[in-house]
């Protein structure tokens, strides 16, 4: 490797530091600013439903933002906005938001790895766990590997999304796999949010239940590929 392809690593490495450092702080910012109101959101469900309703669109597009900006970060957990989108925007529109945003949020993921590289995914993720995907570089079924383990609920979507970034499979596939195949994950946990919402307990727990068991099957499908591969 010569000295410019150094430099070039090294250029693109900072940027993206860069662009982790300015989304974290702003989340930080936003925190700080407003964190009366995260408190209530945390403490008084019925105040998000509430505050929701009665701030439309603006209300959507902030929930939209937010999201977007948990799919960059990826060390954010996502599970707690789908089910918020659930409990406050009803299950159909909740879906429906947390398609649109998490389908944005995973383009923009891929265009910055496809722009930034391994320096990039490296911020989030160890290279064990990128070792463990590393059949789908070249496996001949790699497309419809990636598209099974991504829409199974449990297994990990951030990291995969990240990853995908890397290979060279068509970026318009790409897209077409991270966003449609988030809807069964969001479909559970919208379900259940808005289930909690209108007070329906005993489905909402049902929904959970199921959940959790396509959750530990789809964790252990995500394990024996890996695993069947690292054998390989």
């Amino acid at each position: 490797m010569d000295a410019r392809e150094i430099e070039k690593k090294k250029t693109r490495k900072a940027l993206a530091a860069a662009v982790l450092i300015l989304l974290t702080a702003a989340v930080l910012v936003f925190c700080a600013v407003y964190s009366d109101s995260i408190k209530r959101v945390a403490t008084d469900p019925a105040y998000v439903r509430a505050w929701f309703r009665a701030h439309e669109p603006y209300g959507a597009l902030v929930y939209c933002l937010v999201t977007i900006v948990q799919i960059l970060l990826a060390f954010l957990p996502g599970e707690p906005l789908e089910l918020a989108a659930g409990y406050a925007f009803g299950a159909v529109k909740g879906s429906l938001l947390c398609l649109l945003a998490e389908g944005i949020g995973s383009v923009l993921v891929l265009l910055l790895v496809r722009r930034f590289g391994p320096s990039l995914v490296r911020l989030f993720f160890s290279d064990e766990q990128l070792e463990r995907l590393k059949f789908l570089h070249y496996s001949p079924k790699r497309l419809l590997l990636f598209a099974i383990i991504f829409m199974m609920p449990g297994t990990p979507k951030d990291l995969l999304c990240y990853f995908a970034g890397l290979t060279d499979i068509d970026i318009n596939k790409l897209i077409i796999i991270c966003t449609v195949g988030r809807i069964p994950s969001i479909l559970t946990s919208t379900l259940g949010g808005n289930a909690i919402g209108d007070q329906r307990y005993v489905f909402a727990v049902a929904v959970f239940a199921v959940t959790a068991l396509l959750s530990v099957a789809g964790i252990a499908f995500y394990n024996y590929i890996c695993s069947k591969h690292e054998q390989k």
